[in-house]
């Protein structure tokens, strides 16, 4: 993990690699790519203007003692982890080391890391002093996987754009509260 560590990026350069890509895309995905770096770039900028870390759950990681780091898997596209990857590092900010890596320019992280056989993001995982894995969450809290669970049990009555619009609005009335609550516990 430590060579993975090592070639991750804070989440400025992540935050500005998107900003980057969508005003300067650099290949034929960047530009097909182009509305959700857009999306994903307002939704970061809403999600840092809008946090507020919960005294509680400060309350919570300080009584855990947890000393190591948290490396993110990501891409500064995905919906979701514009909404969870700014409240992530800053609830952690000050406290614990974060970074994050860019999940396309090298699968071979993300493939140890698969969600039900995909690469799917953000993915946090948890690291002791040593690089060792704790844990790993990712790559939406429960109530968001429930909503495509839905989805995907019928998607006639239940079709992708209500999905994607509930995912979304949820993401920003919680404001990654629920997905810090999930990470907390597995510390």
């Amino acid at each position: 993990m430590k060579k993975y560590w090592e070639s991750s990026i804070t989440f400025e350069e992540y935050f500005n690699t998107g900003k980057q890509r969508l005003e300067n895309p650099e290949n034929e995905k960047d530009k097909e790519y182009k509305p959700y770096y857009e999306l994903g770039v307002q939704r970061m900028e809403r999600a840092l203007s809008k946090f507020s870390a919960d005294e509680e759950q400060l309350r919570i990681l300080k009584s855990k003692n947890f000393d190591g780091k948290i490396l993110i898997i990501s891409e500064p596209w995905c919906g979701d982890a514009s909404a969870t990857v700014p409240a992530v590092v800053k609830f952690f900010e000050g406290n614990n080391d974060v970074k994050i890596f860019l999940r396309d320019s090298d699968t071979s992280l993300i493939d140890q890391f698969q969600t039900n056989g995909t690469q799917s993001i953000p993915k946090i995982i948890i690291l002791d002093k040593e690089f060792n894995v704790i844990n790993s969450w990712g790559p939406r809290p429960q109530y968001g996987h429930d909503l495509l669970l839905k989805f995907k049990a019928d998607p006639e009555a239940y079709p992708r754009e209500q999905f994607y619009n509930d995912l979304q609005v949820y993401y920003a009335k919680n404001r990654g509260k629920d997905a810090i609550q999930e990470i907390l516990e597995l510390l």
